[in-house]
């Protein structure tokens, strides 16, 4: 079954794991998943990840989920996939939107690669809205 969006199949299998109380999800990589899971795991998103590469294929990435030591409950509350193939959203460098007034990350997809919006914000980048994240 061909994935039309890898992004949000990311997204969904992340989120999944997460409501049914999985420690390690494998997702089949890509670089773009590889720079996502990076800024996921910089911003305390995820415990640890590995990347597994198979020859002749992309390989796999193996991410251990983060879970809140008082309730049980994981880290992530939601992930919002924001521009999608039918319709992409762009915004400059002043226009990154915050999420929660700050407490959530944006992931911006820059000239410069795949970063946080903050990051996007320092460096005076704009570029494509990937997803929310909080």
């Amino acid at each position: 079954m061909a994935v039309t969006d890898p992004i949000a199949d990311y997204l969904t299998r992340l989120r999944n794991a997460g409501m049914a109380n999985h420690r390690v999800v494998e997702i089949p990589a890509s670089k773009l998943k590889k720079q996502l899971t990076e800024i996921l795991y910089d911003q305390g998103y995820i415990l640890k990840y590995k990347f597994a590469d198979d020859e002749g294929h992309q390989g796999t990435i193996k991410i251990a989920l983060k879970y809140l030591k008082d309730t049980g409950k994981h880290v992530i509350r939601d992930m919002q996939r924001i521009s999608k193939p039918g319709l992409r959203k762009y915004a400059g460098a002043n226009e990154i939107p915050r999420v929660i007034n700050g407490l959530g990350t944006v992931v911006v997809s820059t000239s410069k690669g795949l970063m946080s919006g903050k990051d996007a914000e320092r460096q005076r980048l704009g570029g494509e809205l990937i997803c929310y994240v909080y």
